[in-house]
């Protein structure tokens, strides 16, 4: 019964979500509870149970949920994401920031999975080390001695008269 197509919990859970969704709390609540008294480590009805008694305004039952949430997942970026909420809300602050960094990391954690094996040779081609550049040309010799140049000639310095030079 583990194949979640086939889990009678998790069609209970898919129930109260509706419920929620709608904004019956209640019956959501109860529907989770009774997946619960079942499954006691039942995930999506511990993480559902929490927002319910979020969205109710019960704080510290919200809190209470999403750390059981956090027991069965403890790297999961939603569980800390709503726990931020829940402790932002509650006027916790500190332990809000504590928990959306926990969510940062857990996404980063997500995003360090290897790269897929399976790449085709269209992903080959487009990710290729860029060629080496050619070496420079080479610079020439400086010259010992310049042309002259005819556009400055015979002219004085200093900007006297060119008779008395």
């Amino acid at each position: 019964m583990n194949d979640t197509g086939n889990d009678p919990f998790q069609e209970q859970c898919d129930d109260a979500m509706v419920d929620y969704a709608s904004g019956d709390y209640d019956a959501a609540i109860e529907k989770f509870e009774a997946v619960l008294k079942e499954l006691p480590d039942h995930f999506d009805a511990t993480q559902g149970l929490s927002m319910c008694w979020y969205r109710k305004g019960e704080f510290a039952k919200a809190i209470e949920m999403g750390h059981a949430a956090e027991r069965l997942k403890p790297n999961e970026q939603l569980v800390h994401t709503n726990l931020s909420l829940f402790y932002m809300k509650s006027g916790d602050k500190e332990t809000a920031e504590h928990h959306g960094l926990q969510a940062r990391i857990a996404s980063w954690r997500g995003n360090m999975d290897a790269p897929a094996s399976n790449a085709g040779p269209a992903s080959d081609s487009e990710l290729q080390m860029a060629p080496d550049k050619p070496a420079p040309a080479p610079v020439p010799p400086i010259p010992d001695k310049f042309p002259d140049m005819p556009w400055k000639k015979n002219k004085p310095i200093g900007g006297g008269d060119s008779s008395t030079g």
